[in-house]
């Protein structure tokens, strides 16, 4: 199993910018995809960014395309979100999510290793 425990949220105005960081720990010897979900007060938990074992392949919500940037540091085992001109909407709990595989996977559903998430509340 893959234990992740996410940091870096917080309170910021709007176009301001904040970098969440994941930490993973357990059975980090096989090779996984990491992902970063959000989920807004009376809303659905949705995709934000995915990125592949190799960290050359990543995947963006159109939502956040352009202002957000996923990373990873496999020597670390860790994963980052770099969040740019951060709009109201993107307040939600963020929640950092792994799988044993080497793709890019955008589904929550093929995720098995889930955060306990962070609060990131953009205000105006």
């Amino acid at each position: 199993q893959v234990h992740l425990v996410e940091s870096g949220g917080g309170l910021v105005q709007a176009g301001g910018s904040l970098r969440l960081s994941c930490a993973a720990s357990g059975r980090t010897e096989r090779s996984y995809a990491m992902g970063w979900f959000r989920q807004a007060p009376g809303k659905e938990r949705e995709f934000v960014a995915a990125i592949g074992w190799s960290g050359g392949n990543k995947h963006y919500a159109d939502s956040v395309d352009g202002r957000f940037t996923i990373s990873r540091d496999n020597a670390e085992n860790t994963a980052s979100l770099q969040m740019n001109n951060l709009k109201l909407e993107d307040t939600a709990v963020y929640y950092c999510a792994a799988a044993y595989t080497i793709v890019v996977l955008t589904d929550q559903d093929d995720y098995d290793f889930w955060g306990q998430g962070t609060q990131v509340t953009v205000s105006s």
